[in-house]
C-alpha cells in the first residue's frame, strides 16, 4: 500500500460523511477539482474505488464502509495527541480554532477574541464559520471547536452550555412607515418581510404567533443570518426580526429603527456547544472560557 498522511484521511472522512465530492471539498476548504484529485489518490492508496456513482450521487463500497469508523477514530486520536500542553503556558500551541456562530456574533466578538488569543497563544489563529443548519456533525468530526447558536443542537453526545435567551425585536429603515409611530399587528403583518433561514420544516416563531391571531405575512426575502437581514432592511422597505443585542448594536450602526414586536414571542435560546473529547484540553478550555467572559462583559456593558 502506498503511503498516506492525516490530511488524506481527513479528506476520506469528509468524502464518506458527505457522499459528495463537492460537499467534501467545501468542508475541506478545497476546490472541487482538488478534491476529485484527492479521491483518485485515495483509490490508488487503498486499491478500491471507495465511492461509485449511484443515482444522482455517490455510494460507498463495502471497503469504504469498513474504513469509515477506523478512520474517524484515528483522526480523533490524532487530535488528542496534540492536546497535551502545559495549561499554564499556552504560548507554544499552534492551532487554528474554528467557531461556528451567527454572523452577528462573529462581528461582535471576533476581534476581541482574536486579540486575547494573540496574547495567550500567539502562534494560533481563529476562524469563524456561519451557522449551518444542515451540518450537524462538525463537532463530532473535529472540524469545529465551538458551536454558538440556537438551542436546536441539544445532542446528548455534546457538552452544551446554556447562555441567556434572546428576545426578538423588529427592525426597519429610519424612513419606513412602521418607524413613524404606533402601529398595529395588522400593519406589521401587511409589511414586506426579510426572514433568517431556519431548519427545514421548522416554522419561524413570528409566523406561528401571527397564525394564532389569524394573520399571515409576506416573506419577500430569506437570508442566512440576522446580520444579513439588517443589511437588507437598511437598503429597502423590508421588515426584519432580530435578537435584541444584534438588533440594537448593528441597527444603530446602520441607522435603523428598532421597535418591540406587537406579538407574544418566546425568547430565542443561545447555547455554546463542544464535543466531550475537548473538555480537558487546556487550549480549548481557554478558548471557551475566554469567549464566555467576553460575552458576559459585553452583556453587562449593554445593560
Amino acid at each position: 500500500m502506498k503511503s498516506y498522511d492525516l490530511n488524506l484521511l481527513r479528506a476520506l472522512n469528509a468524502l464518506l460523511t458527505t457522499g459528495s465530492v463537492t460537499a467534501a471539498a467545501e468542508r475541506m476548504h478545497l476546490s472541487t477539482p482538488a478534491m476529485s484529485h484527492t479521491l483518485a489518490r485515495l483509490r490508488e492508496v487503498f486499491g478500491d474505488p471507495l465511492l461509485v456513482r449511484g443515482g444522482r450521487g455517490l455510494v460507498a463500497t463495502p471497503r469504504a464502509l469498513a474504513l469509515a469508523e477506523p478512520v474517524r477514530q484515528l483522526l480523533a486520536q490524532a487530535e488528542a495527541l496534540r492536546a497535551h500542553v502545559d495549561a499554564n503556558d499556552l504560548s507554544a500551541v499552534r492551532r487554528r480554532f474554528v467557531i461556528r456562530a451567527p454572523e452577528g456574533m462573529s462581528v461582535g466578538y471576533g476581534v476581541a477574541l482574536a486579540m486575547e488569543l494573540g496574547q495567550s497563544m500567539p502562534q494560533s489563529s481563529l476562524q469563524f464559520l456561519p451557522e449551518n443548519h444542515s451540518d450537524l456533525s462538525g463537532l463530532r468530526e473535529g472540524r469545529i471547536d465551538l458551536d454558538l447558536g440556537a438551542g436546536h443542537r441539544l445532542d446528548p453526545e455534546l457538552v452544551v452550555h446554556a447562555l441567556s435567551d434572546r428576545n426578538l425585536l423588529g427592525v426597519v429603515a429610519a424612513d419606513h412607515p412602521l418607524a413613524q409611530g404606533p402601529f398595529t399587528v395588522e400593519k406589521f403583518a401587511a409589511a414586506r418581510h426579510v426572514e433568517v433561514a431556519t431548519l427545514p420544516g421548522v416554522e419561524p416563531a413570528v409566523d406561528t404567533a401571527l397564525a394564532l391571531v389569524g394573520l399571515r405575512r409576506h416573506v419577500a426575502l430569506v437570508v442566512p443570518s440576522a446580520f444579513a437581514a439588517l443589511l437588507a432592511c437598511a437598503r429597502s422597505d423590508l421588515v426584519a426580526c432580530a435578537p435584541e443585542r444584534t438588533a440594537r448594536t448593528m441597527g444603530a450602526a446602520l441607522g435603523l429603527r428598532v421597535f418591540p414586536l406587537p406579538l407574544a414571542l418566546p425568547a430565542v435560546p443561545l447555547r455554546l456547544a463542544w464535543h466531550p473529547r475537548q473538555q480537558a484540553d487546556p487550549a480549548h478550555r481557554w478558548l471557551r472560557e475566554t469567549l464566555l467572559v467576553l460575552m458576559e462583559e459585553r452583556s453587562q456593558s449593554a445593560a
